[in-house]
């Protein structure tokens, strides 16, 4: 288990502050996907591969994925893209609600051990990006030199209408896989499979983990998340 003291004695050390100063550093997306190809192609990994930014890593992880997710990857052409689909399908509970707020952990976490960016972010596979969400928020790091920072975010009720999520304050429901950025010493903390246990979302409940290591956060005032 990851300390508070593990995480003072890491972020005091110039290999954990140099991130902040690099011109270009490499973010990775991960991104958890399962029999969603044409959502993916249309949504979530074009708008990451259409980023204003381009020094990414793109990792796509099927969860045992049966459909044409491998052909849509191929279509891109992206060396960037990294896709690899699990032999077989995470276990999650059988109970509608606590599936949902654990779906897709297992392959994040393999995206995440994945994972070589200085930076980390997030994209559910039916969510979408701004198109200079990454280059932004890479900005922000530099002049926040923040752990972890999170943004407001618009997600769908209905087929047509959108609702603004301000983020504000950082805390359940206020923050969403696809609106957080953080460095990359932090994947050392994963989604917790069974975070359904405590009634918590897999998201909610890395960042709260990750909050409770005393790590400085940053809000970024602008909606960069379209949430499906």
């Amino acid at each position: 288990m990851v300390t508070k003291n593990d995480f003072l004695q890491a972020s005091s050390t110039e290999e954990y502050k140099k991130i902040y100063d690099l011109q270009q550093p490499l973010v990775s997306i991960c991104i958890p996907t399962y029999n969603r190809a044409d959502t993916l192609l249309n949504c979530s990994l074009k708008s990451a591969v259409q980023q204003t930014y381009t020094n990414l890593e793109i990792i796509v992880i099927g969860d045992c994925c049966t459909d044409h997710t491998a052909d849509v990857i191929d279509e891109f052409n992206d060396p960037r893209i990294k896709f690899e689909n699990r032999a077989s399908r995470g276990e999650y509970p059988e109970e509608t609600y606590q599936r949902w707020l654990v779906a897709g952990s297992i392959p994040t976490n393999r995206a995440l051990e994945l994972a070589t960016g200085h930076f980390i972010t997030h994209l559910d596979d039916d969510d979408e990006f701004s198109q200079d969400r990454i280059e932004r928020l890479v900005n922000f790091a530099r002049e926040t030199r923040a752990d972890l920072i999170y943004h407001p975010f618009y997600y769908l009720i209905n087929s047509e209408q959108w609702v603004l999520n301000d983020a504000e304050p950082l805390m359940c429901a206020k923050i969403t896989t696809s609106s957080m950025f953080y460095h990359h010493w932090l994947k050392c903390i994963p989604w917790d499979p069974k975070s359904y246990l405590l009634n918590e979302p897999g998201d909610w409940n890395k960042v709260r983990r990750m909050v409770e290591l005393g790590i400085k956060t940053a809000r970024y005032p602008e909606a960069l998340t379209m949430k499906h």
